[in-house]
Parts: C-alpha cells; sequence; structure tokens
C-alpha cells in the first residue's frame, strides 16, 4: 500500500494510512497538535533576496572593476574631476542594473496568495470554519461550490462535485470528482478524479475530502518549489557581452601594465605624468559606454514594444534573446486557440452543416453547402434543446462575451443564439433540472412550452443517448452517426448529442427510468475551441524565419494533434504523451522532444524537463503559457512569455514577457524586433570598440615614441562622454534589414564578433590614431599652440567617429538610398557638432578642456581626416561583399 500513491487506494486505506479514528467525527485535539508539529503549517513559505544584495551584484563586471581603479588612481592624483566623471558611468550602470532586478519576478508570493485562507472541517465531532493555514494531514474537509479547494484532498463523498483545474492542469473545463479508486499508476494529474487539489476551485456540487497533503507537499507547493529552484539562465547577448568585457579589458590591462614598465625602463616621463598617462589610455580605451548604449537600445526596444505591440518586457536582454530564439513551446489552450468551445458542425438526418464564427461572440450562421439555411422544425427543436438542458449562463459586458459555467454548454448558448437574437430565448418555463454527472454524462431539463405542453430536452454523451433513443425513428442511422463521429473526433471535435421527449402533464420530475423509455434524436454537434486565426499567420512568418513551434498541453493527444494541423505547427506533425515521455530513457527523451511536435496529457515536470532538454540541446528556447502549471517553464526558458489577460498572476510573474492582448502573433513581432535590436547593439559595439581603442592607441604610440600627449585626460573623457549621449543612440532608431525574418535563427555557440569584424576593428582604430598623431605632431612641427593641436585631435577622433557611422549602420554601401533609413541619425550627428562647437570656442570650456580655437581650414582638415576613415572602411566592405 505504500507504494502507491494517494489516487490508487480505497478510502479505507486511506483511513488507516493517516490514523483517522472516525471519518465523521474527525481528527482529535491532539491528533491537529502532533500534525502541526511534525508538518508545520499548511502555507508556502517564499524567501526573498534583500534589495541591497542586488544593488551590490551590480558591481560584478570586470569592465567596472577597472573603472573603479581608474576612479581611484585619478582621485588619489587629485583629478577630482575626472574620478568624478568615472564614478558617475560606474553609478549609472549599477542603478540601470540594480533597476532591473528589483522589478524581477513575484511568482512566490502570488502562489502564496492562491491559497485559501478559510476550510470548512469535521474536528472532534464538529463541524467548524478555521484557517487554511491550521489544516493538517487527516483532516476532513467540506467543499461547496465558490469554495477554493485549501489542501489536497482525497474526495471520499461526492455530491455532483465539479472543480475547475485549469490553471493546474490545462483542461478548460471542470472535472466531475468521484469517490472510487484509480488502478492505473501511471494516471496524469488532469485524470485523478477522486483528488481535489489546493488552489482549485469548485464550481458545483458538494462533497467532502481528507487532506493527503499541506503546504510545500501539495501539488502548487511542488510548483512553487520548482519556481523557487529554477534558476534563469543569461541571455545569449549578455553572455557574449559579458565574455566581450572580460577579453577587452584582459588585453587593455595587458597592454597598460606593459606600457608603464616600458615608460620607467626609458625614463621619458615622471611617475607621476607617466602614471596619469597610462590611466588616461585605460578610460579612453575601455568601452566603458558598452553597458550603458546596450541597455539604452533595450530599453528603446522594450518602449517601443509596449506602446505599438501590446507587450510588455521585464528585463531588457528579454527582448533581444526573442530575436535568437530557435524553438518556441507553447501551451495550446488559451494561447493557440481562444478557449472559447464553439459548436463547428451539426448532423441532423443525413446531412452536416457547418457553422460560421467563433467563440463565444453569437456571430455567424448555420449553413449548408456554403449557403445560410432556412430554419426548420426538427433545427428550431436541436437548438431550443441545446440551450434549456443547460446551467451556463452567457453574458455581454463591456463589449466581451462571457460565461459562467461550462464551456461545452456555453457553446450551445452561443449557437442558439447566432440564429435568435440575444438576450431572446426560447419560450419555456423549466420545472426540473437533472445536472451533468460524469456516472450518467448527460444533461437534462424538463420544460414546459407556451401551450402547456410538457418535454425534457437533452444533451449528453452520444453512446448514452444512443441507448435512449427509439430504434423505430427511420431518421436514427446509428451506423451513419457512428461514422460521422469518428471523423469528427480525428478532427479533434467533442461531439455532443441532443435529443428531447414529450411527457405527460402531470410528469414534474425527471428520472433516469423516463429517459430511458425512448427520446427522440434530434442530431449531433460538434465542438471544438478554435484556434486563433491570427496565429496561423505567425506561424508561417515563424517557419519561414526558422523558429520551431512544440505545443504542450494537458489536452487528449487526438485533439492536440488536430489542432496542431489545424495551424500548420508543421509539415508533419507527430504527438507523443506525458506518461510515454515518463517511461523514456535520457537519451529517448532526447529525441522525442526534438522530433515530436505536439506534446499533450503534460504535468508541469514534464514541461520543465522538455524546456531543459531544448536547452542542453543548444537551442534558445521561449515558453508561452497562461497557467499555475506553466510557471515553472516560464521561469527555467530563455524567454518566459504570459498571456495578460487569461494568464494568472503566477504565470505573468514568472514570465519575462507579457502579452497584453493575449495575441500569439505578437510573438513573430517581438521575434522581428528582437534580430533588429541584436544587430544595432551589435552596430554599435562594431562602432564604440574601435573609436574607443583609437583613444587608447593615441596614447599608446605616443608613450612609445617619446613624444608629447596629444590628448588630455579630461579631453579623452569629453569624447567618450559626448558619443556616449549622442552619436551611438543613433543605432536605437536604425530600421530592421531587409529580408531580416528571412533569416535563420543565429547559432548562439557564435561569437558575438567575426573575425573580419576583429580587423577591421583593428584597422579603424589604428587609422584613426595615426591620423590624429599625425596631424598632432605636423601642427606643433609648423608652430601651432599645444592647445590648438589638442583641439585638432580632439576633434579629428569625433569626426572619425561620425564618419564611420554611416559605415556601420548599414550593411550596404553607405552612399545610397540606405542613408536616409534613419533620419534621426542626422539630427544626433547635428547634436554632436554642435557639442564639439562649444567644447572649441566656448572661453570656459576652453579653460577646463586645454582648448582654443581653430580656423576653417583647420576644421576642413578634420573634416577630410574623417572622409578617409569612411572611405577606407567602405572599400573594406565592397572586398567583403565580393567575397561572398
Amino acid at each position: 500500500m505504500n507504494d502507491k500513491e494517494n489516487y490508487q487506494l480505497t478510502v479505507d486505506q486511506i483511513i488507516e494510512k493517516y490514523n483517522i479514528k472516525d471519518i465523521k467525527a474527525g481528527l482529535n485535539d491532539e491528533q491537529v497538535r502532533n500534525q502541526l508539529d511534525k508538518d508545520g503549517l499548511n502555507k508556502i513559505e517564499v524567501a526573498k533576496e534583500p534589495k541591497w544584495k542586488l544593488f551590490v551584484r551590480q558591481f560584478n563586471n570586470m569592465i567596472i572593476y577597472i573603472l573603479m581603479v581608474a576612479a581611484l588612481i585619478t582621485l588619489l592624483m587629485s583629478h577630482y574631476s575626472d574620478a568624478l566623471v568615472i564614478a558617475l558611468v560606474v553609478i549609472i550602470n549599477a542603478l540601470i542594473g540594480y533597476y532591473q532586478e528589483a522589478n524581477a519576478s513575484e511568482a512566490l508570493e502570488k502562489i502564496k496568495q492562491m491559497l485559501s485562507t478559510k476550510a470548512t472541517v469535521y474536528r472532534n465531532g464538529t463541524r467548524d470554519d478555521i484557517s487554511a493555514e491550521q489544516l493538517v494531514v487527516g483532516d476532513v474537509v467540506f467543499l461547496e461550490a465558490g469554495d477554493n479547494v485549501p489542501a489536497d484532498l482525497r474526495i471520499f463523498d461526492a455530491d455532483n462535485l465539479r472543480i475547475q483545474e485549469a490553471a493546474l492542469t490545462g483542461e478548460p473545463d471542470s472535472i466531475e470528482k468521484i469517490e472510487g479508486v484509480i488502478d492505473n499508476d501511471k494516471t496524469p494529474l488532469a485524470e485523478r478524479k477522486n483528488m481535489a487539489y489546493a488552489s482549485t476551485s469548485v464550481t458545483s456540487g458538494s462533497g467532502k475530502g481528507i487532506v493527503v497533503d499541506t503546504g510545500a507537499s501539495t501539488e502548487i507547493g511542488k510548483i512553487s518549489s520548482e519556481v523557487s529552484n529554477t534558476k534563469s539562465r543569461k541571455s545569449p547577448l549578455m553572455i557574449e557581452l559579458d565574455k566581450l568585457g572580460t577579453q577587452i579589458t584582459y588585453v587593455i590591462i595587458a597592454v597598460s601594465i606593459l606600457l608603464f614598465i616600458l615608460g620607467l625602463f626609458m625614463e621619458t616621463y615622471s611617475l607621476s605624468v607617466l602614471a596619469l598617462a597610462v590611466v588616461s589610455m585605460l578610460v579612453g580605451a575601455i568601452p566603458e559606454g558598452l553597458p550603458a548604449t546596450t541597455s539604452v537600445v533595450l530599453a528603446m526596444g522594450v518602449i517601443d514594444m509596449a506602446k505599438k505591440k501590446h507587450t510588455i518586457i521585464k528585463s531588457l536582454p528579454a527582448i533581444e534573446t526573442l530575436g535568437s530564439v530557435d524553438v518556441i513551446a507553447t501551451d495550446k489552450t488559451g494561447t493557440l486557440t481562444k478557449n472559447e468551445m464553439t459548436v463547428k458542425n451539426i448532423i441532423i438526418n443525413d446531412k452536416n452543416y457547418t457553422v460560421t464564427g467563433d467563440g463565444y461572440d453569437p456571430k455567424g450562421h448555420i449553413q449548408l453547402n456554403g449557403e445560410n439555411i432556412k430554419m426548420d422544425s426538427k433545427m428550431k427543436l436541436f437548438l431550443e434543446s441545446g440551450y434549456e438542458a443547460n446551467d451556463t449562463v452567457l453574458t455581454h459586458e463591456n463589449n466581451n462575451w462571457e460565461i459562467n459555467g461550462e464551456p461545452t454548454d456555453g457553446a450551445f448558448l452561443t449557437l442558439y443564439h447566432k440564429e435568435f437574437n440575444y438576450p431572446n430565448h426560447a419560450n419555456y418555463q423549466e420545472v426540473d433540472t437533472l445536472p451533468f454527472d460524469s456516472d450518467y454524462r448527460y444533461i437534462a431539463k424538463l420544460v414546459r412550452d407556451e401551450n402547456g405542453q410538457k418535454k425534457i430536452f437533452i444533451k449528453g454523451s452520444p453512446d448514452k443517448l444512443f441507448n435512449m433513443t427509439d430504434k423505430n425513428d427511420s431518421s436514427f442511422n446509428e451506423t451513419y452517426l457512428n461514422n460521422q463521429i469518428n471523423e469528427l473526433s480525428k478532427q479533434g471535435k467533442r461531439v455532443i448529442a441532443v435529443g428531447y421527449k414529450d411527457v405527460a402533464d402531470d410528469v414534474n420530475e425527471i428520472t433516469h427510468e423516463i429517459l430511458n423509455e425512448c427520446i427522440t434524436f434530434l442530431g449531433l454537434a460538434a465542438i471544438i475551441d478554435p484556434p486563433r486565426e491570427e496565429v496561423i499567420q505567425a506561424l508561417k512568418e515563424m517557419n519561414s524565419a526558422g523558429v520551431r513551434l512544440k505545443m504542450i498541453t494537458g489536452d487528449n493527444p487526438i485533439t492536440a494533434k488536430a489542432i496542431g494541423e489545424q495551424l500548420g505547427l508543421a509539415d508533419q506533425i507527430s504527438a507523443v504523451t506525458g506518461a510515454q515521455l515518463d517511461e523514456m530513457s535520457n537519451e529517448q527523451f532526447k529525441d522525442a522532444v526534438l522530433n515530436n511536435q505536439v506534446f499533450a496529457r503534460t504535468t508541469p515536470k514534464n514541461k520543465m524537463d522538455i524546456i531543459q532538454a531544448l536547452e542542453d540541446a543548444g537551442k534558445v528556447t521561449a515558453m508561452t503559457g497562461d497557467g499555475v502549471n506553466d510557471a515553472p517553464a516560464l521561469k527555467k526558458a530563455d524567454i518566459g512569455v504570459a498571456m495578460g489577460i487569461e494568464g494568472t498572476d503566477v504565470a505573468k510573474d514568472s514570465a519575462d514577457m507579457i502579452l497584453t492582448d493575449d495575441n500569439f502573433s505578437t510573438m513573430a513581432v517581438a521575434i522581428k524586433e528582437g534580430r533588429r535590436i541584436y544587430d544595432n547593439i551589435k552596430k554599435s559595439i562594431l562602432f564604440l570598440l574601435p573609436t574607443s581603442f583609437a583613444e587608447g592607441l593615441i596614447i599608446a604610440f605616443t608613450i612609445l615614441m617619446n613624444k608629447e600627449m596629444p590628448l588630455q585626460p579630461t579631453q579623452l573623457l569629453w569624447i567618450n562622454m559626448v558619443s556616449a549621449i549622442t552619436i551611438q543612440f543613433a543605432f536605437i532608431f536604425e530600421p530592421a534589414e531587409n529580408g531580416i525574418m528571412k533569416r535563420k535563427p543565429r547559432n548562439n555557440q557564435d561569437s558575438l564578433l567575426n573575425k573580419h569584424d576583429v580587423f577591421q576593428m583593428i584597422y579603424i582604430s589604428c587609422l584613426i590614431a595615426i591620423m590624429g598623431i599625425v596631424v598632432f605632431e605636423w601642427l606643433t612641427g609648423h608652430g601651432y599652440a599645444e592647445s590648438v593641436a589638442s583641439t585638432m585631435v580632439v576633434n579629428v577622433v569625433v569626426f572619425g567617429k561620425i564618419f564611420y557611422l554611416f559605415n556601420i549602420r548599414t550593411s550596404k554601401p553607405a552612399i545610397s538610398k540606405e542613408i536616409f533609413t534613419n533620419i534621426k541619425a542626422f539630427w544626433i550627428i547635428g547634436l554632436m557638432i554642435v557639442l564639439q562647437l562649444i567644447l572649441t570656442y566656448v572661453p570656459f570650456m576652453q579653460s577646463y578642456f586645454y582648448t582654443s580655437n581653430i580656423s576653417l581650414l583647420d576644421w576642413l582638415i578634420i573634416i577630410a581626416s574623417g572622409a578617409v576613415t569612411l572611405i577606407v572602411a567602405e572599400i573594406g566592405k565592397m572586398i567583403r561583399m565580393r567575397l561572398k
């Protein structure tokens, strides 16, 4: 017995297992105290990291370490302005990172809030309402409609008890609960009908259950533990940037140490001058604008997505991660489908009618061979029967159509109002109702029409109604109907039978005996949760972009596969169940994850394992979902995407991204935006690094040549500062390159910079540095003041940046129509030129930054040097295009 799950045990075995002396009386006080001491309170503990730790963590970065050392050295040398500027850069970067993490997932707190606060229990022979936290294993709990289940229970008494478990299992319909044993030890969570789980809600009926798990041991508690223990891995871009930053820093440190040693050996400079020169080279060469530029490009993408694309991005790297996604693992219900059951076919006699329109909005018509039907008496009776044999309500509020009750029943209400305008209703007076029960699988309602004639309308499982049908009815062809059922089921549709029975005026109660005396069969309705139309087009776009979709659902495999085929999930679709996955070896599991497109009857653990297997295979994976059961996988995935309208708070807080309109097609837009942002970040890095290195090389070459320093530390800081607030941000507005969604996802194992990128950085940085030194030496050699020569060098570097920008902006020739695709870049360049004029001619700036007035001829020399940078870079681009 101990090896069996609770759903496999009889009620007597449960009573014995948990030492319940009297199931009617419940536990006594001593038993409750002992159990509380053993298991603790029925609650989920949430541990939060102090925010000061989050802030301190932001300084754990190699570039930041070097900048902090540089700030300290300049401070000790009394260069306070230099130290202040460097320190401000460090603090701003730390604040940006802290803001991102401080607004991270509150999913564990939301899970905690989902637990019921009250519970009705039997203790010491009396029924009492207590705090749900005080529940213990062995308690006898009473449930009724409207209650939230306070712990995991084994049901032992059920009176039409139905529980909505969609958030936990993915099943859209409420589940009818039973008292009997379920023998199969591989029964998935969604099919354990004798169990009730914490955080789910009772929709109808009443019942009693024995508490078998509390707190962290419940199914929702296990999900909480998985969310807590799941560590999000860094985005591909952040990994690449960390690696790049570390490599650059090591190289710059090594060069700085070597230059310092050479400077000491050559004895050209005093120790203080040499130290300041080396620090200047560090500050000039270190791309301190790299984290800030990356963050701003990402932040602008996030703002744009929120304003225009109904998408909330919760962490900045998430928007770029979308651009490198290989696989999207997605829930079905409410994500790919509407989570609104819809009648799509009606079978009456030998005719197969189709129904237009989807969802609960009663727009559409019943058609035969593409033409709207003329209502006849049998069709009218069919619609009335489906409408009346119903205990669900359809409402229209705030321009939204919603149901209160069962989705299947809601489908019949909508069907009726497609032909009879809402809120018109059938002219019948209710006399009695027989609610749906899994034992007999139908619902019936006794009504009186306007003439006083009584009828029983009934709908339910076809096999049940076929057995009740008058076999002498010539219109009832059971063989034909069974063939239709098989065909519709293969399409993933749920088939419901509809009938009625005229009864005598003295019948005031529905009994099974009356129904079994023969009903008149009316027809079949085929119901499906329709795919979202916009998803089909989005999938086509994703497939062309090389992004593959995996559908993970709690539905049965036949329905899931049929939906996948309707969506165009893949050319060939194969399905596997969670139970089958559980039986596989590690290698078989990995193969199944890569080669199947549909995963049915899955558990939260299955979803986590699927995501893990995809990531282990080197796939950048996005996970979309809306339920509590999706939360661990949403957090585990490279990017978790939750639905904003139908999604639970737990799912939304576990995700990196929220679709506020629940529109899955937004994913295609987001992937395109992610690719654009990645391209623009790479362009900004290719722009930033050589121009930063050029500043450091000017100092390095000068030390090696034993010459006067052409640039002062404040001038280097000015170049970095002014470009950081102007020209680097031109890439924010750069549009997507043509054909961006025809490219395959980039390999996340590839380096951010290829060999050509590195080669180009080297020759461009050397070119700008050499031009700066040549200008300085020529001017000072012809009697120009050093302040004038330094001013020229500052402007040579800045204009080198400006002209190089046009080369980096596009992979096509710079002088083409592409030059005008980003008009804002010209405004940014204009701002930078204005700042350079202020630096050059404003007296206050001259005294602070050691600059002087320069002539018009000097400006022509500066512009010409910038043009040389562009011409050389464009020649390199043309050679690369020819080689391709």
